[in-house]
């Protein structure tokens, strides 16, 4: 018979076969053995205090290390809270993998503790959703999981586990164990679009390049970063995108992103979407009749809201490379004519000048410019960034520079609020453990770090120094002064019925809240006190800390810029 095993450890060895390095979750029955089962294989685990942040966490480590994070959730609610991570994930395009416990198999339709058909609502937000069939099947499903969360274009993979399914042993001869998923190769765009590509290119008036967030998943920096610098076209960045090409770079015209979307009669599209982040590629934000050359690498991508005058299906590691050849096999160049770069630097030009008088502007309570302002001159260059928020976030990716790929999480694809915590604990420990100085800062709106404020008990656990910053308008959007608030309250009106509903509370302190976990807190309502705080924070090498930075609740960002929001008048 052999010796037996019983079926959390097949999931856990199968999963530490597949090179699974970090689990997130929430235990609870009948999971709990689960973790530390992971644990005692060498899986690095961590509780969260939420499954929403569990799944963000796991979802950032899939697109920082290019290897499915796994989520772990009980069964009923803990798989519904995990859900938002799982959409996120899957709009975004991150491999992921969620392990759901679930009632034991002959309590099923009875009515049992947290029972629901959970393969059904996972589908909707994966590419695999399944319940392995048995113990002796579980390294198959397993690595049919890894396998859908990592080949092609990277997303979800849900697996549900019953509790007497994880209780009950086997013998370990009759388990069907499988090896390790072997990524494929990746694949090369067709040649001959490539050549079509490069003739388009050559006859472009007003050229531009666009580099989305796939390319830097693909890890394709090197290979884009030499095909700008062959061809000297202007490229623009998508918000997960900067970094990839450093937005320090002379080419980059994110200054002028408007004009250069409006105007440029070719695009080329490196992993980007035309989505609602490009607004959907349709004028009058693009010009009527350009032309797309569309790389990505899944073919149903291709065409989508504007038709693709070329499509290049594949890895964009490798199409970038084939870009690059394929200027030097046809032995002419692309050129960016003086008069296009001249429009774009114009305007670059201005929009240079009307943020910098922002950025001067003394008057209290800050605006946003002149708090980043002073911010960034303090952020390490090499630091992960997590910005999230409305204002925030919009004029924190105008305001931030990254020059290293990978190095901003935002709201993504999904424009999901509330990431920021999952997105900062997962950054944070993979930064622990290949990057030890590498600092991780995160900008979040006061809305924004509500959603999961209480995970930064999970980093002070885990000692993890992250520096969360939060940016205080005392509301989402805007909010309204303490004064304002105060004659509000003393009204006696009913305050359901009064206060605005983009209000947060004004007289919060937000900074006090780590101080209950042992960590330092800092108020910042002064420019000049920022470079302090932000210097006392980065010298913390195992502890959390948290800036509270109050600006004004009415300040917002330029109307010419660049906005998350398609129809609302906030």
């Amino acid at each position: 018979m052999g010796e037996e095993i019983d079926g959390g450890n097949v999931l856990i060895r199968s999963l530490k076969d597949h090179g699974i390095e970090y689990m997130f979750g929430v235990v609870g029955i009948p999971v709990v053995e689960l973790a530390y089962a992971a644990q005692a294989a060498g899986i690095k685990y961590v509780g969260m205090r939420n499954e929403q942040a569990a799944s963000y966490a796991a979802s950032t480590v899939g697109y920082l290390t290019d290897a499915p994070g796994v989520c772990l959730v009980v069964s009923g609610p803990g798989l519904v809270h995990a859900l938002a991570g799982m959409s996120n994930a899957q709009q975004n395009c991150w491999p992921l993998i969620v392990i759901g416990g679930a009632s034991d198999t002959n309590q099923e339709s009875m009515g049992a503790f947290q029972e629901c058909p959970q393969v059904e609502y996972a589908r909707p937000y994966c590419k695999f959703s399944a319940r392995p069939s048995s113990i002796e099947q579980i390294p198959l499903f397993v690595e049919k999981a890894v396998r859908y969360a990592m080949s092609g274009r990277p997303g979800v993979s849900f697996l549900d586990l019953p509790g007497d399914m994880l209780r009950e042993p086997v013998s370990e001869i009759s388990v069907r164990w499988m090896a390790k998923f072997k990524a494929h190769s990746k694949p090369f765009a067709n040649p001959n679009a490539v050549k079509s590509a490069i003739e388009v290119l050559q006859q472009a008036e007003r050229p531009l390049v666009i580099v989305g967030k796939g390319a830097a998943y693909a890890r394709a920096e090197k290979d884009i970063g030499h095909f700008l610098e062959k061809t000297g076209l202007p490229f623009l960045p998508t918000p997960m995108g900067k970094g990839v090409v450093p937005d320090s770079h002379p080419q980059n015209v994110i200054s002028s992103r408007s004009k250069a979307l409006s105007r440029a009669d070719v695009i080329l599209l490196l992993g980007a979407r035309l989505n609602w982040i490009l607004h959907f590629g349709l004028s009058p934000r693009f010009a009527k009749g350009v032309k797309i050359i569309q790389a990505d690498i899944s073919a149903e991508e291709i065409g989508n809201n504007v038709p693709a005058d070329v499509a290049l299906i594949g890895d964009l590691k490798m199409i970038a490379f084939q870009l690059s050849s394929q200027i030097d096999t046809q032995k002419s160049s692309v050129v960016c004519k003086d008069q296009w770069w001249g429009e774009l630097k114009e305007k670059m030009k201005k929009n240079k000048e009307a943020t910098t008088l922002l950025c001067k502007d003394n008057i209290l309570p800050m605006n946003y410019y002149r708090m980043y302002d002073e911010l960034c001159r303090y952020i390490p260059k090499d630091s992960i960034i997590v910005n999230e928020g409305a204002n925030t976030m919009d004029i924190g990716r105008i305001m931030i520079d990254n020059d290293l790929p990978r190095h901003r999480l935002d709201a993504g694809t999904f424009g999901t609020m509330g990431v920021g915590s999952g997105f900062a604990i997962a950054a944070a420990l993979v930064a622990r453990d290949n990057y030890p100085e590498k600092k991780v800062i995160c900008i979040q709106g006061d809305s924004a770090f509500g959603f999961s404020g209480m995970e930064i008990e999970t980093g002070a656990r885990y000692n993890l120094p992250i520096v969360f910053v939060i940016v205080n308008n005392n509301g989402i959007y805007n909010g309204i002064n303490k004064e304002d608030w105060t004659d509000m309250v003393a009204s006696g009106d009913d305050l359901t019925l009064t206060l605005p509903p983009t209000l947060l509370l004004p007289s919060a302190r937000y900074e006090k809240m780590i101080e209950a976990f042992g960590c330092q807190g800092y108020y910042v309502c002064r420019p000049e006190q920022i470079g302090e705080a932000m210097s006392k924070a980065l010298a913390e090498t195992k502890r959390p800390s948290i800036i509270h930075i109050a600006v004004d609740p009415f300040s917002t960002r330029k109307a010419q810029e660049f906005t998350w929001l398609t129809k609302s008048n906030m």
